[in-house]
Formats: C-alpha cells, sequence, structure tokens
C-alpha cells in the first residue's frame, strides 16, 4: 500500500511542509532543526506515501542494527497527516517492519510524542506499536506541566517569590543574547550536577536564528546583571521550559518566578499547555528529582509522562 522513501536533503521543502501540517508535528522535526547535528547520527528518517500523497513521516537515524526514532530529540515517533486512518496505520508498521528486516534492522527504539504536543488526536501509533509490533514499555519519564486555562492558584512560596523579586527591581526582559545566561546555565549545572547543558552556547544561538519565534529567552535583570533566565520552546500547543537557571542572588530574589509570572500570566497566557519537562535523573526516567518537582508543583504543574517503547523485529 505505502511506498517508503528514504529521506534525502533534497526533499527537505517537501518534508518541513509535511511536519508543518500534521496533527502532531513541532518545529523540533523541521530539517533546521534536527539536522543541526545531524554529524552526531547516521540519518534513516523515512517518508510514507500513498499514490502522490504523503501521509506521514519518520524522523530516525540507525546504529548498527537498530533504529532509534530518535535519541537527537526529546520526543519523536510517526509524524501523520489528519488524513491516515488506524487501518492505515497498522498496514504502515507491518511494511515499515518489512523494510527494516530487509535493511538488516533487528529492533527498534520508539519515543512516543506526548499527547499535549497533538493539534488533533493523535495515538494511532501506539495501537499500532502494542497491537502489530508487540512493543513494551521500556522507560517512563515524567515531566509536569499546567493547562493554562484552569487558572490553578501558585503555592505561597512562589508567589513571595514574584513579590520579593518585585520589591529587589528584578525586572524581566525578552532577550537575544544568550552568552550572558549560559553562563549562569553552565555554572549552576556544573555546580550542582557536574554537567553541561544539551546545546552548546553556539548551537542554541544557531537554532535561535533559525527559529527566532520558537526558541525565546527571558531573562531576569538587575543593574544590569542577569540573575536568571528561561529558554522557551514555543509551539502551536504548548510552552515548553527547554531550559531554566538562576545565580545564588537569583534565587534567593526570586528571579525564576517573576519570569514564570510573565509566561505564564501574561505573554502566553493563551496558550493550552505549559511543560516544565523532564525531573528525572537518569535515562530510563528513574531518579526523581524531588525538589525539583516540589518547585514545579508549586506553579501548580501535575504530572506527564513521556515514554520510550522497544520491539524486535
Amino acid at each position: 500500500m505505502f511506498e517508503i522513501v528514504r529521506y534525502t536533503p533534497d526533499k527537505a521543502v517537501e518534508w518541513n511542509a509535511f511536519v508543518a501540517q500534521s496533527k502532531n508535528g513541532t518545529f523540533l522535526f523541521d530539517r533546521g532543526y534536527m539536522d543541526y547535528h545531524a554529524d552526531r547520527f547516521k540519518d534513516f528518517s523515512l517518508m510514507f506515501f500513498c499514490g502522490k500523497r504523503l501521509l506521514a513521516v519518520l524522523p530516525a537515524h540507525i546504529d548498527d542494527d537498530i533504529l532509534f526514532t530518535h535519541r537527537g530529540l526529546t520526543y519523536g515517533g510517526l509524524l501523520m497527516s489528519a488524513q491516515l486512518t488506524i487501518a492505515e496505520t497498522m498496514i504502515l508498521f507491518h511494511e515499515l517492519n518489512d523494510l527494516l528486516r530487509s535493511e538488516g534492522v533487528k529492533h527498534v527504539v520508539y519515543k512516543a510524542i506526548p499527547w499535549i504536543y497533538h493539534r488533533l488526536s493523535a495515538e494511532e501509533d501506539l495501537y499500532a506499536l502494542y497491537h502489530e509490533c508487540k512493543a513494551r514499555i521500556v522507560a517512563r519519564d515524567f515531566s509536569t506541566n499546567i493547562f493554562l486555562g484552569a487558572n490553578l492558584c501558585w503555592e505561597r512560596v512562589r508567589r513571595r517569590g514574584v513579590v520579593r523579586a518585585e520589591r529587589a527591581g528584578i525586572s524581566v526582559e525578552r532577550s537575544s543574547n544568550y552568552a550572558d545566561f549560559w553562563r549562569v546555565l553552565t555554572d549552576n549545572l556544573g555546580t550542582k550536577y557536574g554537567i553541561h547543558p544539551v546545546h552548546s552556547l553556539e548551537e542554541i544561538e544557531l537554532l535561535h536564528g533559525r527559529f527566532p519565534n520558537n526558541i525565546v529567552l527571558y531573562q531576569a535583570v538587575k543593574e544590569s546583571r542577569v540573575l536568571g533566565g528561561v529558554v522557551l520552546y514555543i509551539t502551536p500547543q504548548v510552552v515548553h521550559a527547554q531550559y531554566s537557571s538562576a545565580t545564588p542572588e537569583g534565587k534567593r530574589l526570586g528571579a525564576i518566578d517573576i519570569i514564570y509570572d510573565r509566561i505564564m500570566h501574561h505573554n502566553y497566557k493563551d496558550w493550552s499547555y505549559f511543560d516544565f519537562g523532564r525531573s528525572t535523573e537518569n535515562a530510563d526516567g528513574s531518579g526523581l528529582n524531588e525538589t525539583l518537582v516540589f518547585q514545579k508543583e508549586g506553579f501548580g504543574a501535575r504530572g506527564l509522562c513521556y515514554d520510550i517503547y522497544e520491539y524486535d523485529l
């Protein structure tokens, strides 16, 4: 039924146009975002045609005999047209698996796209994974998100943080100067966890240049000093906090609280969801960071799972 075509760079315009109108795609699947680290992955992305109609694409890469969807992205999986039916999706996965076997692939690691990022219901892939592929969940990460329309009351400690920041004369500014915040972020992650940000300063500046309306930085500033910041990934349904960090002084004065107040109650109050992202320390989603979760729950956030499936061919 499907003609399955390997993605090549000459198909970027067609790929990107499909992602933009798919029912569960975000700018993370635009080739301008995906390919910033193309040198780290052997791309095996696929496009699924029925006649002349492109009905689905699968961002993926291959490592030895394993297909991943996709280790370089926060979430992944099959991006679907609104016209793709569940019966067609079952056939798609059957034919996909036949193709992968012919290519010597023996195992598939499949990241699912959390439902809050869907513009239309889009869990046909999960049904097919279970019934056609006999897949199993092998990792479940824990994120927290807010239904912005619910107008949940912040905990007292978070409200007091906003008041404290205002009294200290902290202002919130949208900025394209990532260097100052990256120093704050890098120092904080290095001191607290012994790690570096996923993106280097050069990479986040490159991606912001390509997606200036999707990748946005808000900073808390006092007397020209950056005390904290939040990098947002803006998608049609969701405002996602990709990075959030503050200096010791910024933490004491409520720098992050006043930034989130601006984001949630003013600039992005008409979005459907705010996603704080993962609050765990290990790759499989274990190691819940209770201190971090407590902070996020203080803003009204509650649980959302990011799941990873595996199956053998």
